[in-house]
């Protein structure tokens, strides 16, 4: 009986050790054509290198609900790829990774702001994928605002609404 406590032990030691690690994210595209990202390695990937370690929310910015309606037509759309709107996301750790798509093209200059329930989530960087950690379960809207070099709005995205789902936390609703 020991024995099997002490192996359970163990087991559940290990696996956590396993979480503790550096997370790294890779790309490619299926069959079809469709960007993919997984956190598992496989043959013809490339790893996604985040712009950023850290991960934690900012304060609230409330600057940002305002510029939104300056935004000029350029003939620039930004969209969130993923999470999938009113996804439920099952993830003990909080963690999301949000992926965009710029059109016609990502340029060379242009940023990209993440915004989480109305709020920026860190500065506008040059990369197309953001990790957001400890997101509390329940609610939320993800949107996007893409810069050009100027830093002036160009395009925002359609907002994308998710459920956060984390064993062991409460949460309402």
């Amino acid at each position: 009986m020991n024995s099997k406590i002490l192996l359970l032990i163990i087991t559940l030691g290990l696996s956590n050790y396993g979480y503790a690690g550096e997370k790294r994210i890779y790309a490619w595209k299926d069959q079809n054509g469709v960007l993919v990202f997984s956190d598992t390695p496989r043959k013809g990937a490339t790893e996604v290198k985040l712009s950023s370690q850290s991960l934690t929310m900012p304060a609230k910015d409330i600057a940002t609900l305002s510029s939104q309606s300056h935004t000029k037509k350029t003939g620039f759309g930004i969209a969130i790829m993923s999470p999938e709107h009113n996804q439920t996301i099952h993830e003990n750790t909080g963690t999301i990774y949000v992926t965009s798509r710029v059109m016609p093209s990502f340029k060379a200059g242009y940023t990209i702001q993440l915004l989480v329930d109305g709020e920026a989530n860190g500065p506008a960087i040059n990369n197309s994928v953001f990790a957001i950690a400890d997101v509390e379960a329940g609610e939320h809207m993800l949107q996007l605002r893409l810069f050009n070099e100027k830093n002036q709005i160009i395009a925002v995205s359609e907002p994308r609404i998710f459920n956060m789902r984390r064993k062991g936390k409460i949460h309402s609703n």
